[in-house]
């Protein structure tokens, strides 16, 4: 009988103990006793907040990262990754990175609003607005609150350039929208691809679509005129690196035009939770792969250094950079760079917009 598909990526919920969140250990009392009888508690199910914010543009200060801003109409990701370097983001909301994370999820519904306020600005200078740099523009929510999608009507309407880096074949359903701004050179694209095999698929992104599908999302936005990079960001050494030759290779067949890889990263509360994750999901090998972990990351679980984290040091980060280049270049995708234009933009029509 097939193994049933994890519910989550996390095995448990992790306390920070940076922030005022607390850990809660079993201490005998009632509600312990009541899982012992009762057994298992129920499937977590998620729950969405409506979150205020006042600015929806964020501005980037790492000087090892290509974009300048950005745009997150979510907080928390359902995908459920257990890699993702977003997870302590929800400490600072005093829940936790782990199921927390992946189940107690915020949207932003006025983020268009604000978004046309901010690009209606005196003095706004247009540059590429990135979305997916910390949790998935199109995880399944947007399927119902639809905030991406209106984001990107109201960048179409003002001609101005977008990346969007995801892991989803939802980013077709928006094909209307982005095959019209990448004739203009406003639109691109990263899926991110990081196995092929559905039953490590199923377990580092439990709630991610299918490799196979993501790829079909690469050859459909192809088709239609959009440039499409493929990522495959993490590797995870002896889990997922023996399947990069064969990923760059699918994805040149389906049409994708370049390719990044990243090795995985653990920053604060992700260490914990991807140890205990190794412990579940792969007991026979999880201290081969936190070894070869440490030794890309200076012996520690991870390196926060700029530049350094991207790319990592020592032989094995050099053996991962040596395959990754003859890969692109046997697949031919080492040839392209996203290039966006910038001249088209004109600010969006409103109140202010009528001044000009």
């Amino acid at each position: 009988m097939a193994k049933s598909r994890p519910v989550r990526g996390a095995t448990f919920n992790d306390a920070s103990a940076r922030f005022n969140l607390l850990a809660r250990e079993a201490d005998g009392d009632w509600r312990d006793a009541q899982a012992v009888i009762d057994g298992a508690p129920p499937p977590l199910r998620t729950t969405v907040t409506v979150e205020t914010s006042r600015t929806i543009i964020s501005r980037n200060q790492s000087p090892d990262i290509s974009f300048e801003q950005s745009v997150n109409p979510y907080r928390g990701c359902e995908h459920g990754c257990i890699y993702c370097f977003a997870r302590p983001s929800h400490a600072y909301l005093d829940l936790s990175p782990g199921l927390d994370f992946e189940s107690r999820l915020f949207v932003k519904p006025t983020a268009p609003d604000l978004l046309r306020a901010e690009l209606g600005k005196r003095g706004y200078i247009c540059k590429p607005i990135a979305f997916g740099t910390n949790t998935d523009p199109y995880q399944p929510i947007e399927s119902t609150w639809r905030i991406t999608r209106s984001c990107l009507e109201l960048l179409a309407e003002c001609r101005h350039p977008v990346t969007i880096t995801t892991k989803s074949n939802r980013v077709v359903k928006d094909l209307d929208l982005l095959a019209p701004m990448a004739a203009q050179g406003l639109a691109a694209v990263m899926l991110s691809v990081t196995s092929l095999d559905p039953k490590i698929a199923m377990t580092v992104e439990p709630r991610a679509p299918h490799p196979e599908r993501r790829l079909a999302a690469i050859r459909t936005l192809t088709d239609a005129g959009v440039p499409v990079f493929v990522s495959m960001s993490p590797v995870i050494p002896h889990v997922t690196d023996h399947e990069m030759e064969h990923i760059f290779e699918r994805a040149a067949e389906a049409g994708a035009r370049g390719a990044f890889f990243l090795p995985v990263r653990l920053p604060w509360e992700v260490a914990p939770l991807f140890r205990a994750w190794l412990d579940a999901h792969f007991p026979d090998r999880a201290g081969k792969v936190m070894a070869t972990i440490q030794s890309i990351r200076g012996g520690k679980d991870n390196d926060p250094g700029f530049f350094t984290r991207m790319r990592g040091q020592g032989p094995w980060a050099e053996l991962l950079r040596t395959r990754f280049t003859r890969a692109v270049k046997r697949y031919g995708l080492d040839g392209e760079r996203m290039r966006l234009r910038t001249d088209l933009f004109r600010p969006p029509a409103g109140p202010q917009g009528e001044l000009f």
